[in-house]
């Protein structure tokens, strides 16, 4: 079964104020969602922001964004460049790969030898 695990793309400080403590700490995050596995680690194109306070914590969801903040979010958002789709093997599925390749091999060879002649 594969996890999925939230990398972090881009962290940005935004000047506004916080709609909860109207404080002028917010940070903004940017996470790629990858998929991870014992035979693969897949990159995926979704792309999702988080915009939390720093000093009162609560994670500001978009229906209470301001207009300054819906800017400032639209800015940073174009700068953010998520690694592309991809798919890697781990070393477990190219061992398995191998194992079979080698099995598959010597099975033809005994076979064209004559070994499994007795058997049928």
């Amino acid at each position: 079964m594969a996890r999925e695990k939230q990398i972090i793309i881009k962290e940005a400080i935004l000047t506004n104020n916080c709609p909860e403590c109207f404080n002028q700490e917010l940070k903004l995050t940017f996470l790629q969602k990858h998929l991870i596995s014992r035979f693969y680690h897949r990159t995926t194109n979704d792309v999702s922001q988080e915009l939390r306070c720093s000093k009162c914590g609560s994670l500001i969801y978009p229906v209470k964004w301001t207009d300054d903040i819906e800017r400032s979010f639209e800015y940073f958002q174009k700068m953010v460049s998520p690694e592309p789709r991809s798919l890697r093997f781990s070393k477990l599925t190219y061992g398995l790969f191998i194992l079979l390749v080698v099995l598959i091999g010597s099975v033809a060879y005994l076979y064209y030898e004559g070994y499994f002649t007795a058997w049928l």
